[in-house]
């Protein structure tokens, strides 16, 4: 299992619909709104490196108001 944070801009006013629409897409465990240099910040979990690509780049960029995504792995030192 992998997992991610995903660091999220959106346009302005759009944080919490974003957060809402993407909190509901399969792999999400949590999407909050936050205040600073990123408006979302979603905790996501996949099988493979590559089936998190896909849900970032297929599903979450493609939520209507956000600008950019930062995609953060989780790794165990």
């Amino acid at each position: 299992m992998v997992q991610a944070y995903i660091l999220i801009q959106t346009e302005v006013g759009k944080a919490s619909s974003v957060a809402e629409v993407v909190g509901a897409i399969p792999g999400v465990v949590r999407a909050e709104d936050v205040t600073g240099p990123y408006d979302v910040i979603v905790r996501a979990e996949a099988d493979t490196v590559d089936d998190l690509g896909r849900m970032v780049v297929a599903r979450i960029q493609h939520v209507e108001g956000i600008t950019r995504t930062l995609t953060c792995p989780v790794v165990h030192l």
